[in-house]
């Protein structure tokens, strides 16, 4: 009997016991919820701070930042995008960007003044040496009209190393001045000129069949030289510079003016393409004054492609975009020198073939459509680069230059 009423007695006190337990249980689980809650998952949540850390790895590009868009721009030159903006709890670039520079601001550091405006002495400086080349190349044009046999080539020579020394000096200051160690693209122009002065002639020379040389191994009668697109383009250095100030300057105005980075693309692209086409305006004017002082015809479908890829490429190196434009200036020299090569090759026993495709564009076109096809097609590929490139904030970021 005491064996029974152990087990009633047991079985009695079950259900207190359950009852327990699960008190037990759920004061355990009470004790150990927070716990971890206390443990830093997620991290978004604890005392760790990724904005100030951002703000510390830039923190020189908060410091001088005059507007949040500048910061924007800075933080799209290091490769910050709208999805890595995400990370850090905000929809784009420019929102983690208005947050930076609010905190810099915060932080009791006054944010610099605006970049004042470049004094007139400055302007007139490198506007004085972007006339150098149109001086040196008339000088030059007029020494080889007015010299003949010998001295012509030695005038030649002298005018082809002063207009090259007036040039670099043009380009080492002003708006057109690059980035120091940056001029990988010196031999290719200088390919492109010479083929602008010499090129139309000697491909006729070579269709004709010449050119023709005298037993004493020199040229019968004058070299054929076309000055009119290079003195043109020379002249057209300081048009050149005076436009790309002006997008300069557009730019910075469009820069502290816009309020998103897609907003600043969007009205870029009518700055860079009005800045083009006022140079090639500037351009298509010189041609006419000069066509018409040297009473040559007018080469002007050769001369504004390659002024327009001469002033594209110089845009993109200005900037920093150095690759694109040695690459596109090599393939429109490689294919004018390759044009040249294969009406001389096709000379040679059974290598008449190779002249076929150059003596059909010159039958279309006449020897101008060689370089017209090479420089448009350059031209055309740097400004859909330039549309790209030239149009995001990151590339018109203020530099200290003095003009």
């Amino acid at each position: 009997m005491d064996r029974t009423g152990g087990t009633h007695t047991r079985v009695d006190a079950g259900p207190p016991s359950d009852t327990a337990a699960r008190a037990e249980a759920s004061a355990a689980r009470s004790v150990e919820e927070p716990t971890a809650a206390s443990r830093p998952n997620p991290p978004r949540r604890t005392g760790a701070d990724p904005v100030k850390a951002l703000m510390h790895r830039h923190r020189e590009l908060c410091e001088r930042a005059v507007d949040p868009l500048e910061i924007a721009a800075g933080l799209e030159a290091h490769g910050v995008t709208d999805r890595t903006a995400a990370r850090f709890l905000h929809r784009d670039v420019f929102s983690l960007a208005e947050e930076m520079y609010a905190r810099t601001s915060r932080d009791g550091e006054t944010p610099p003044a605006p970049p004042p405006l470049p004094p007139l002495r400055a302007r007139a400086g490198w506007t004085v040496l972007t006339l150098l080349p149109g001086a040196a190349c008339a000088a030059a044009v007029a020494g080889l009209h007015l010299t003949h046999g010998r001295p012509r080539l030695i005038a030649a020579v002298v005018g082809a190393l002063v207009v090259t020394l007036a040039l670099r000096v043009a380009l080492n200051r002003g708006p057109l001045a690059g980035r120091p160690g940056l001029r990988p693209t010196a031999t290719r122009i200088c390919w492109l000129l010479a083929y602008a002065l010499l090129g139309d002639g000697l491909l006729q020379a070579a269709v004709d069949g010449g050119p023709d040389v005298l037993p004493d191994g020199t040229a019968d009668g004058p070299w054929p030289l076309t000055a009119v697109p290079v003195l043109a383009l020379a002249l057209s250095c300081a048009p050149a510079a005076w436009c790309a100030h002006l997008l300069a300057a557009g730019a910075r105005h469009k820069l502290s003016a816009s309020r998103a980075l897609k907003d600043f693309a969007t009205s870029a692209k009518p700055l860079l393409l009005g800045t083009l086409a006022l140079y090639l305006a500037a351009l298509t004017a010189l041609l006419a004054l000069t066509t018409g002082t040297l009473d040559e015809p007018g080469a002007y479908p050769q001369t504004l492609t390659l002024g327009a890829l001469l002033f594209l490429a110089r845009l993109l190196t200005t900037h920093g975009f150095t690759h694109a434009p040695a690459l596109v200036l090599t393939a429109a020299a490689s294919a004018e020198a390759t044009a040249l090569s294969a009406l001389f090759a096709a000379r040679l026993p059974g290598c008449a073939w190779l002249a076929t495709p150059v003596q059909a564009l010159i039958d279309a076109g006449g020897p101008a459509a060689i370089p017209t096809l090479a420089c448009g097609a350059g031209a055309l590929t740097l400004l859909l680069h330039a549309m790209r490139t030239l149009t995001r904030a990151s590339a018109h970021t203020p530099q200290d230059q003095p003009w």
